[in-house]
């Protein structure tokens, strides 16, 4: 048993049931994805099981887009605030990531992007474009089904240990 004591090392069991189970769910047993004995996972990253396969089916674009439209305009530090605020701390996005994701989309014409104060360079305002619009639908499709597979596998784990 952990020195921390009883009840962290019945959450530490839980939440490598919870990954073992999401990654099943979500097929993404592979070794990327493996979880090493008494090292839990970082929550929301790449390598974690319950938000891994969400990321590989495009989770972290189809927000940014979404924000983008629901959200209005916004820089990348607040899109990254929002998606941790969205998932409760599930999915977080690193600088390293969502910046070079801004400007992918503006190349690909997705997102527009203008200095809040041109003259200084301050912060890059985006905005949806309507080909960011109907990105968004489509990348609905692809991540939304994974989705619900990880929602479903949370839920059978959540009444298993519910009793």
């Amino acid at each position: 048993m952990s020195a921390d004591g009883p009840t962290t090392e019945r959450r530490r069991e839980a939440r490598r049931a919870a990954r073992e189970a999401a990654r099943e769910a979500a097929g993404s047993a592979s070794a990327a994805t493996e979880v090493v004995p008494d090292r839990p996972a970082r929550p929301g990253g790449q390598g974690d099981p319950l938000s891994g396969a969400l990321r590989r089916a495009g989770l972290v674009r189809l927000l940014v887009l979404q924000l983008l439209d629901g959200d209005g305009p916004a820089y990348g530090n607040r899109l990254i605030e929002r998606i941790r605020e969205l998932s409760a701390g599930l999915v977080t996005v690193n600088p390293n990531t969502m910046y070079p994701l801004l400007r992918a989309l503006e190349e690909q014409g997705l997102a527009v992007g203008d200095w809040e104060h041109p003259d200084r360079r301050s912060r890059r305002i985006y905005r949806i474009t309507e080909a960011g619009i109907a990105e968004r639908e489509t990348l609905r499709d692809d991540v939304l089904p994974t989705l619900d597979e990880v929602a479903a596998a949370v839920e059978t784990l959540r009444r298993e240990l519910a009793g």
